[in-house]
């Protein structure tokens, strides 16, 4: 679901890879549909690899987004822009065992307006995907 869907530090907005090459990927933006090179030394984040703190571990975007989806019956979360207490107390109905000492309001923020923005675009899908019959067939036995 989240596969090839980066951030980009310094960037705003979210990039789904492209090509690569040999010294720099090749996104686009999925807000402007531009293509830009972003070179190694740019901060770039898959959000398939991003995690929350929670005291139980860490909580990965995918299942928090999942989270946020069906308490808003597959609609846009709240809006990022609201105060940063309003934004506390959502984050803690959709992930409620968040680590509040280590997720700032920025990062709720970030999370929003990534959901917002991959819902707007309609790229979230939150089947799972179809284990092939070998897979199936080793976890049974």
């Amino acid at each position: 679901m989240l596969k090839g869907i980066l951030a980009i530090s310094g960037q705003s907005g979210l990039f789904k890879m492209v090509a690569e090459s040999k010294n720099s990927i090749i996104v686009e933006s999925l807000d402007t549909q531009k293509r830009i090179p972003v070179y190694s030394s740019a901060k770039v984040s898959a959000l398939e690899d991003i995690a929350i703190y929670t005291f139980e571990g860490d909580v990965h975007l995918k299942d928090i987004f999942k989270s946020i989806s069906e308490k808003e019956d597959g609609g846009q979360a709240l809006s990022p822009k609201s105060s940063g207490n309003d934004l506390k107390a959502y984050f803690e109905e959709v992930v409620p065992e968040f680590d509040r000492d280590r997720v700032y309001v920025s990062d709720i923020k970030k999370v929003l307006l990534w959901y917002n923005t991959l819902q707007e675009k309609d790229m979230l899908d939150f089947s799972e995907p179809e284990e092939s019959t070998e897979e199936k067939k080793d976890s049974e036995e």
